[in-house]
């Protein structure tokens, strides 16, 4: 009997999921597994914890919308807790397993930990089978390779848009047959680090993990309520629910795949309207793939200070004092403060406000702009490796700003963007 390993990491959904659709194609039976990733749940050489109280909790109610998902199915998830390179072994030997089935990784740690996992496998012949199920567009089909892609993102777009197509969507499984697979226990919180996880009211939106929770965010934001017609003119909104899809957590965790949101977009456009707005959601996804397949070109230089500008040799003296006073919104600078806030809040911010107060770490306080990154991976329910470090390269002058060193006039931004002061009276108000 053909038995696999589906190795659930980021790609926490049954639909379009090309690692479960050629598991199920290829084996009779398969066990879908997660590990929490101790190295995940540790601080890093920066002093932050890799992941906060919202992603946590965010990451848990997705397991568990995950579970209910498989268990409809027919299946049921395996959850474990240590190191994959010794759990996802394990966990093959136990089931005699010949094959495992996993996303593709790109950023430098993630590729580590699955090279591990690899050699592990290798030992006792299990073969290790890898897909591409984050982004819009295949790597196979862009028109360069991964080395030749242009480092800066217009001339990527309008290639990619002339020559390239997204494909079809994998079909939801009906049906999954694994052996009986016992009721899912799932660690507390408090035993993955994470305490007083309290909902902030001030929150522009009560997120809730799960490709449930996903699919109906996707479904309210374009024909329920026509919002997507409208994105571009309010995309850079602060206050409220409306101004931005919010798709972000769930892209983050895999939780609906920017193909499934490509298809619905384009049924959107055909049965209601197109227009710039609806475009700009295509154009905002072709950004994320970018930072992927730069993640990929680059590797780990998006994780060192001179970032992919191997020319600047310009270091940034670290001031714990005033990394401390921005973390809490304590910089004296109203507009910095309630965004920063906002952050420590509630593990949200909106697209204005990540580029003010990075523009603000970087160039005004002066510091290393990876310990901004850094605290951004901890804090950010929608914290995903590539798009994180990549824009932070980008507003620090050494990533993929063709113009490098791009300044933002604070109070200018404050006065366009919260003319009233909404906003920073929202934030400030019990600060």
């Amino acid at each position: 009997m053909q038995r696999s390993i589906v190795w659930f990491k980021t790609d926490l959904r049954l639909h379009d999921n090309e690692t479960l659709f050629r598991a199920i194609e290829q084996s009779h039976q398969i066990i879908p597994v997660y590990c929490f990733d101790e190295k995940h749940f540790q601080k890093t050489e920066f002093g932050f914890s890799k992941t906060g109280k919202f992603r946590t909790k965010f990451l848990l109610e997705s397991l568990i919308d995950l579970d209910k998902n498989l268990r409809t199915a027919g299946s049921g998830l395996i959850v474990l807790k240590g190191k994959p390179e010794v759990e996802i072994p394990k966990i093959a030997r136990e089931f005699e397993v010949q094959k495992i089935y996993a996303k593709k990784e790109v950023a430098y740690e993630e590729n580590k930990t699955e090279e591990l996992v690899e050699n592990e496998l290798w030992k006792t012949k299990c073969s290790f089978n890898k897909f591409s199920t984050s982004t819009l567009y295949h790597a196979e089909d862009l028109p360069f390779t991964i080395k030749d892609i242009p480092d800066v993102f217009t001339n990527f777009r309008k290639s990619v848009e002339r020559d390239s197509s997204v494909r079809p969507v994998f079909l939801k499984p009906k049906s999954i047959k694994s052996p009986e697979i016992p009721i899912t226990k799932f660690p507390s919180l408090k035993e993955l680090g994470s305490l007083n996880c309290k909902q902030d009211e001030r929150a522009p939106i009560k997120f809730k993990g799960g490709e449930t929770e996903a699919l109906k965010r996707l479904n309210y934001y374009f024909f329920k309520s026509n919002l997507i017609s409208t994105y571009k003119e309010t995309r850079n909104g602060m206050v409220g629910e409306s101004y931005s899809t919010k798709f972000s957590p769930w892209l983050s965790l895999g939780c609906i795949s920017p193909r499934h949101i490509y298809l619905e977009l384009k049924q959107y456009e055909k049965n209601v309207i197109a227009n710039d707005s609806t475009y700009w959601l295509e154009f905002e996804l072709l950004w994320r793939d970018y930072f992927r397949f730069m993640m990929k070109k680059y590797r780990n230089k998006f994780f060192q200070q001179n970032g992919i500008k191997t020319d600047l040799h310009s270091y940034s003296v670290h001031n714990q004092q005033l990394l401390e006073n921005w973390v809490n919104g304590e910089t004296g600078n109203d507009f910095i403060d309630a965004n920063m806030i906002e952050l420590k809040s509630t593990g949200f911010l909106s697209n204005r406000g990540r580029q003010n107060v990075s523009s603000y770490f970087c160039n005004e306080l002066k510091l290393d702009w990876r310990y901004g990154a850094a605290y951004f991976e901890q804090q950010l329910i929608d914290y995903d490796v590539c798009s994180n470090w990549g824009n932070w390269a980008y507003l620090a002058g050494v990533g993929n700003d063709p113009r490098g060193n791009r300044i933002f006039n604070i109070e200018k931004q404050a006065s366009e963007y919260d003319p009233d002061k909404t906003y920073r009276k929202l934030w400030l108000q019990q600060n």
